[in-house]
């Protein structure tokens, strides 16, 4: 796959995986074990130059490519879950999509602490009536003079309870045209969050609650007719979920691999045996394949945004190949990876949850299936005919 990069990238993955091998595996099991994003890390990576990677240089990012982006989430992850969840974060996340069509003005206002590090943006998409028919969400944003007021509420969201800034996808009309999304601050009157509640991968979400909060004109990122442009945003966010997902299926492995060297039983090494050995062949097939997809996706979005095919294919093959990685490398470490100081297990748990978030693995074979069949499916019933 080094045939992909180009010697200037070749170089940077290098240099980063170097870093990551150095700075960030030694601690990291107590990162993945703590809450939240440690401050000392998180200016580690800033400093690095992992903040607004994809985003030009005018507006504070560096310059580069989607394939640059991936290259670096990737080399974290391989050494440090968590700590690429903080180049998600800034790259792409929330983020990527405001990123892309924020005007000038809420570029000058917001993007200088979100690539500091020092502001966390969350997406504020399912509600408890709208999880994977995101299109059926109910939060409204009616005019109110000049702006709107915001009413409904979301879960899920990802660093929902302690977030700076949320992207709320709302409802300005009826129908799919009717959706857009504006950007709230927290603290804004009307806005409240609830209890934090806790994943089994020991990440969190609040409830947020929206009534009646006035939003002025200039925190709208897209009005009605906005919801595709958002969604093609999404994509590279998928991509981010799946790098993660890949690569620490693929540090599973490693850890796994190492494991299976030096542990002896019945006086020889775990390596030795065949059941171990097919069990790495087909971590080997499965994580391989699906770095090809995800590579795929990216040399094809060039310099623009994934497809929504290529991104389904490539988030569907790294979430179930990195869960199965992890799962298979948790097997082979026996109780020594199942104990919380041993990152095999986080990775577990990790891997399991991108397999929902982001688009679950059933949506996403949905929307291979319409390219393999080149049609729309509707999972909505169909419509009681007239007189029926």
């Amino acid at each position: 796959m080094d045939l992909l990069y180009t010697d200037e990238q070749l170089m940077f993955r290098d240099t980063l995986t170097r870093f990551a091998e150095t700075e960030l595996a030694p601690d990291r099991v107590a990162r993945a074990n703590a809450d939240g994003f440690d401050a000392a890390t998180k200016a580690k990576l800033v400093e690095m130059g992992l903040m607004g990677i994809m985003m030009p240089e005018e507006d504070g990012g560096q310059g580069g490519s989607l394939m640059d982006a991936v290259i670096a989430i990737r080399a974290v992850a391989l050494s440090c879950p968590r700590s690429a969840d903080v180049v998600q974060a800034g790259n792409f996340g929330a983020i990527r999509t405001f990123s892309e069509f924020a005007t000038p003005a809420q570029k000058e206002r917001w993007l200088p602490g979100l690539l500091s590090g020092e502001t966390l943006m969350s997406v504020g998409m399912s509600e408890p009536e709208a999880g994977s028919a995101v299109t059926e969400l109910t939060t409204t944003a009616t005019p109110d003079g000049d702006g709107y007021r915001l009413n409904g509420t979301k879960v899920f969201g990802t660093h929902s309870g302690t977030a700076d800034l949320i992207l709320c996808y709302c409802r300005f009309g009826p129908g799919v045209s009717g959706i857009g999304s504006v950007m709230l601050e927290r603290g804004t009157d009307g806005f409240t969050a609830g209890p934090p509640i806790r994943y089994m991968n020991g990440e969190s979400w609040s409830q947020l609650y929206f009534d009646n909060v006035y939003v002025p004109p200039e925190n709208v990122l897209l009005g009605p007719g906005g919801f595709k442009k958002q969604i093609s945003g999404f994509n590279v966010e998928r991509l981010g979920n799946s790098s993660r997902a890949v690569s620490v299926g693929r540090l599973a492995f490693n850890v796994a691999r190492e494991h299976a060297l030096e542990r002896r039983q019945f006086g020889r090494p775990l390596a030795e045996f065949q059941g171990i050995q097919w069990k790495f062949a087909e971590m080997a097939v499965k994580l391989d394949a699906a770095e090809l997809l995800l590579e795929r996706a990216v040399v094809n979005a060039g310099d623009g945004l994934p497809s929504g095919y290529d991104t389904a294919m490539a988030k569907l093959a790294c979430n179930e190949a990195g869960h199965f990685a992890a799962d298979q490398a948790l097997q082979v470490m026996g109780a020594l990876g199942f104990g919380e100081d041993h990152i095999v297990q986080y990775c577990l748990r990790r891997t399991r949850g991108w397999m929902i978030a982001g688009g679950t693995t059933e949506i996403l074979k949905n929307r291979v299936a319409e390219e393999v069949f080149g049609r729309r499916f509707s999972q909505r019933p169909p419509k009681a005919r007239a007189g029926a």
